[in-house]
């Protein structure tokens, strides 16, 4: 991670609100042979006896789940929009271009957890999503058994959180302009940028 101080907030709500709004985090870690896996997972960013946590669901007997099982040693990684910034956008251009996007990286151990935690998870994690559309009171419990045999639920005490917002913090106010009125010209990942720059520079 670029652990430059000039991209970073000062404000931790901006980075739970970045992290609850990407909850789709690549989870990553070792096995027993120090081979990395990684997977992507729904999650849940809670706050359990003072200590935040996270909570979602992963696939039994895989390498991932295997791996934790020997190592519980975690990263997760959040991201969001990224796009690529043209040094053809600033008033002077012999600079290097470069690329400005938002991730946070978070530490912890991983704690699988038993059957009734699960459907908890999976409770949650569908009448969340659905958004009212299509209730987990619907799943039959035939279903419902054979998914418990297949996934597992999982806690992961955050231990230590970093994160890079690589906004163009580092321009000054013209330039820092001029890439906003070309982004804003882009595509989505473009404009979410743009937003993402208006909203931190507040």
């Amino acid at each position: 991670m670029y652990n430059l101080s000039h991209f970073k907030t000062t404000d931790p709500h901006q980075v739970i609100r970045f992290m609850e709004e990407h909850p789709f985090a690549m989870l990553m870690g070792v096995d027993k042979n120090n081979q990395p896996v990684a997977t992507q997972v729904p999650v849940f960013l809670d706050e359990k006896d003072g200590q935040p946590v996270l909570t979602g669901h992963m696939m039994r007997q895989t390498d991932h789940h295997k791996a934790f099982l020997e190592n519980p040693n975690a990263l997760m990684v959040f991201t969001g929009p990224h796009t690529y910034i043209s040094a053809s956008w600033y008033p002077d251009p012999a600079q290097a271009s470069t690329w400005n996007y938002m991730s946070v990286h978070v530490r912890g151990k991983i704690r699988f957890l038993g059957e009734e935690a699960l459907l908890e998870i999976l409770e949650r994690t569908t009448n969340h999503f659905e958004k009212n559309l299509h209730a987990f009171s619907t799943i039959t419990t035939d279903y419902i058994q054979r998914m418990i045999g297949a996934i597992v639920a999982f806690e992961m005490k955050v231990e230590k959180v970093e994160h890079v917002f690589k906004l163009s913090q580092n321009k000054d106010p013209q330039t820092f302009q001029s890439i906003l009125t070309e982004l804003d010209k882009g595509d989505a990942n473009a404009v979410a940028i743009a937003h993402e720059m208006r909203t931190l520079k507040r």
